[in-house]
């Protein structure tokens, strides 16, 4: 995916995000139901990760039960 592709979306992060910019952002990508993720702090200039909806359902489940906490393991 080339950064033009994804440049145009609306972009979004929680309201619970810190001045410090430490936070993702996430749009829709496409009509496809592509979901990007990328670095609040880099913006535009961010890497975007693209996770099909199936996948992002699945990352989303794995943060709430901590699975990829490390201070958990």
């Amino acid at each position: 995916m080339s950064v033009s592709d994804v440049t145009e979306p609306g972009w979004r992060r929680s309201s619970h995000c810190g001045a410090n910019g430490t936070c993702v952002e996430v749009a829709m990508l496409s009509d496809a139901g592509l979901i990007g993720v990328r670095d609040a702090k880099r913006g535009d200039q961010s890497p975007v990760l693209a996770y099909d909806q199936a996948d992002w359902r699945g990352l989303i489940h794995k943060i709430k039960e901590g699975t990829l906490d490390p201070a958990a393991s």
